[in-house]
């Protein structure tokens, strides 16, 4: 898996493209966060006797796209602003932002793979580029060199092509946002 501060670093960039009201509530970006790296919940499931390759396993289920759909739908209806509009983007967003969790996976160079289309086809993939280290499981490991080297990795594979995206998604909404769309304009007051 990448790391949880590298999911959390994608649904920043991500984040960028929500318009300015949500932008600027901090529940936003906490649900944001949270939808990144929710799906690795899954890795409690050691703890009760479930496989790895299991339904349930690390990078099943919870690293599908139906999950993905399912998290952004809820996560968007706690947080609409009595915009019905902005349930459907606030929805394809979180959804997005959940889902960039296992496609991050996917371009690691360790695991099983990451079960897209689980609970209807349980077979695991990767990408067929894989330049990121596998994070592992678990605090201590980066404490150590290894923690560090995979950092590196994520910080040069994920963190600054996360950072140009962001900036391009920001400098995007700013120009499309409907202050700047051209039309007649109201007065002020």
């Amino acid at each position: 898996m990448a790391s949880l501060i590298t999911h959390a670093v994608a649904a920043a960039a991500l984040g960028q493209a929500a318009p300015a009201r949500y932008r600027e509530d901090r529940r936003f970006w906490a649900a944001a966060v949270t939808c990144a790296c929710l799906p690795d919940i899954d890795v409690l499931g050691f703890f009760f006797g479930v496989r790895y390759g299991d339904l349930w396993g690390h990078r099943g289920m919870t690293h599908s796209l139906l999950f993905a759909a399912v998290v952004g739908t809820a996560a968007a209806a706690a947080l609409r602003k009595k915009r019905p509009e902005d349930v459907w983007m606030l929805t394809a967003l979180l959804a997005l932002i959940t889902a960039s969790h296992g496609f991050l996976d996917a371009f690691t160079d360790g695991g099983l793979g990451v079960a897209f289309f689980s609970p209807f086809d349980r077979t695991r993939y990767f990408f067929p580029w894989r330049p990121v280290r596998v994070s592992p499981i678990g605090v201590r490991p980066f404490f150590s060199r290894t923690g560090l080297d995979i950092l590196l990795s994520e910080a040069r594979w994920i963190w600054l092509p996360s950072l140009a995206l962001g900036a391009l998604l920001r400098a995007g909404g700013a120009f499309f946002s409907p202050a700047s769309a051209p039309g007649p304009r109201r007065p002020p007051g």
